[in-house]
């Protein structure tokens, strides 16, 4: 999930964690072996199943065994089953999806690479499973009333309910669930269609089962990934071209479709009437809200202005600045504005500029650690972020997935294939970003990193930093707003102090999409979200594979055999213990070729809205649970004077 970069905290999988996080990570450990299945419920009958033949059916699945909730579950314990249907949630959207994009859209299709997509298109579609916001990556049955798997785990059976429809009244069918794999997978956008190369296929007995078939060696989350895919009417494609951009509200399934929208503008999503899925046991108590509007705005503070002046209603606060002192208003001293902070349990993910090492003058990591060493953290989070913030050191921050320490033995095990091969570091202390003085200017750090370049090849002539072949060494920071443009400044400072001509391009919100697509860029800013059990999604932003696919999570171009079998180790693992192990390895490694320049993070949201809303007492651990917990207060609204 991507989410927005820059001071506010950023960008891939998704604040909608039903599509399974599945582009922001998953992971595990064990170099070689058949991948354990994502498991239904544990019990002694599924410990017998045979290769061939089916377990028992279940209610849902996990990847390690461990669903909280049993098969009679009323409701998800974040809810409030009885929560009242009304109102409107509008909002700036806090993450993107695919080809979504914060600043603007001009297509209403988000699965594929061409176009930018709105938010929020996801809430069209239904999917065979809905991900439980209070456990690491359980999903219960949506679409699909059940599920079971063979015992090597290489073949699953979903049976669909029969009152799951499309927005027609038509029913959703087994033929429809496998249009959709095959479609996402022939042509979906990259970040599927990469992360469903491991399946073998799909096939329809009946109009109300699904079998999905899955090559040996498959990533161990594979088929939570497909049980959490969007599910597309065959007959609707019939007469139409899936890949193709286009302002034709698809035919979906879920609780909410398309209503009202004006290009670049905003989008409405209007409620279905007594949906399907309202009296399941993930469906009661969510989906509160009779309208979900998002606004697009190309500046967050002319954003900021609309909010104050009730233009959207709920907003989550991504720049320290202006939650510290933006928000001494008159609405705010009288209650009409009221301002949450809500703990998030998520691993805090990587946010930083990420360096493209597919460019030659990337390509030396004693350039990019130099390159890290100019960055002053310390200056930029007290003087332009009132120091709200912490460094960020790891791509699993603030998680017992994040290395730290020398290797303990299982770590070694999976690490001395490699010595010789990865920098010595890898096999003591983990890669940290250093500790300035706080002067914005620390001459002991920009001393290290003048004599890294000079070890790289590049001294300064005339002011001027070259390489043996008098090239100049020359950076373009690409952006599409200007929230980061003050901490991008305080670094491209001193990198001119090195002899560097760095500078900020910012382009609008489709060029920018197009070009980090393409990678036509030297520095980018992202925020990878990552899973509390990563798995597949760790390809699309580690591995060779996906380092030159148009449109993948790998920003840095990272093409390292240790990566790869690392990350192959995390998609075997078959235990949570193996499964840290194997991140706290893959981490090292990853730390220790420099490819970011490590930015900032907090382990909480920041949440302002008008006093309309109510929620649960006691939010989801692993999301805001804003869309599926919260709801239209009448009585609130009225006295704060907004409408919904």
């Amino acid at each position: 999930m991507t989410q927005p970069a820059g001071h506010r905290d950023k960008p891939l999988p998704v604040s909608r964690r039903d599509v399974v996080t599945l582009a922001i990570a998953s992971v595990a450990t064990g170099v070689a072996g058949l991948p354990r299945p994502a498991k239904a419920q544990p019990s002694p009958e599924a410990a017998v199943a045979s290769a061939t033949g089916f377990g028992p059916e279940r209610h849902g699945m996990s990847a390690f065994d461990d669903l909280a909730y049993p098969a009679d579950f009323p409701h998800f314990a974040y809810v409030s089953p009885t929560a009242p249907k009304g109102g409107t949630l509008s909002q700036v959207g806090p993450a993107t999806l695919f080809n979504q994009n914060f600043a603007t859209f001009n297509s209403l299709n988000m699965f594929i690479l061409r176009g930018d997509g709105p938010q929020g298109m996801e809430l069209t579609f239904a999917t065979l499973m809905r991900t439980a916001l209070d456990e690491p990556d359980s999903q219960y049955g949506l679409a699909a009333e059940s599920v079971a798997h063979s015992g090597d785990g290489l073949t699953y059976r979903f049976r669909l309910r029969p009152q799951a429809t499309f927005h027609d009244g038509t029913p959703v069918t087994g033929a429809d669930v496998v249009y959709s794999i095959e479609t996402l997978k022939r042509s979906g956008h990259p970040i599927l269609s990469q992360s469903l190369r491991d399946v073998a296929g799909a096939e329809a007995p009946d109009t109300r089962t699904v079998v999905v078939r899955f090559v040996a060696g498959r990533p161990r989350d594979l088929p939570l990934l497909v049980a959490g895919l969007p599910i597309f009417s065959k007959a609707y494609y019939a007469t139409r071209t899936f890949d193709s951009t286009t302002l034709e509200a698809p035919l979906g399934s879920g609780p909410y479709k398309v209503s009202r929208f004006e290009v670049g503008r905003f989008i409405e999503y209007e409620r279905v009437k007594d949906h399907w899925s309202e009296s399941l046991p993930v469906g009661i108590g969510q989906n509160n809200f009779d309208r979900v509007r998002y606004e697009f705005y190309r500046d967050r503070d002319v954003a900021f202005e609309a909010f104050k002046g009730g233009g959207y209603l709920l907003r989550e606060e991504f720049t320290s600045r202006t939650w510290s002192t933006g928000y001494d208003l008159p609405a705010v001293r009288d209650g009409r504005i009221r301002r949450d902070v809500l703990e998030d349990d998520r691993p805090s993910g990587a946010q930083g500029w990420f360096m493209n090492t597919r460019r030659a003058k990337f390509q030396d990591p004693r350039v990019r650690e130099a390159l890290i060493l100019a960055f002053d953290f310390e200056w930029t989070n007290q003087n332009l972020m009132f120091g709200a913030y912490t460094r960020t050191r790891s791509f699993f921050e603030n998680s017992d997935l994040m290395a730290s320490g020398p290797p303990a033995p299982d770590e070694l095990k999976l690490l001395e294939p490699f010595r010789g091969k990865v920098p010595d570091e890898v096999f003591g202390e983990p890669f940290l970003p250093p500790v300035s003085d706080g002067s914005g200017q620390d001459r002991r750090l920009l001393r290290r990193a003048r004599d890294l370049l000079q070890a790289a090849g590049w001294t300064v002539q005339n002011g001027q930093l070259r390489n043996a072949r008098g090239e100049g060494f020359d950076i373009e920071f690409l952006d599409f707003e200007p929230g980061l443009e003050p901490h991008t400044s305080g670094l491209i400072k001193n990198l001119r102090l090195l002899g560097i001509n760095a500078s900020i391009r910012r382009v609008d919100g489709p060029q920018y999409q197009s070009r980090v697509n393409s990678f036509d860029y030297d520095m980018v800013t992202r925020r990878y979200a990552m899973s509390s059990t990563p798995g597949e999604g760790l390809r699309q932003i580690f591995s060779s594979q996906s380092a030159d696919v148009p449109g993948s999570s790998n920003l840095s171009g990272i093409k390292d055999p240790a990566v790869d079998a690392l990350v192959q180790a995390v998609l075997s693992a078959e235990t949570r213990v193996a499964l840290t192990t194997a991140v706290h390895a893959l981490d090292r490694v990853v730390r220790s070729g420099r490819y970011w320049i490590p930015h900032w993070y907090k382990g909480t949201y920041w949440m302002a809205y008008w006093d309309a809303y109510a929620r649960p007492e006691k939010p989801p651990r692993y999301g805001r649970g804003v869309l599926e917990s919260w709801w239209w207060d009448a009585a609130k609204a009225a006295k704060s004077g907004v409408r919904g």
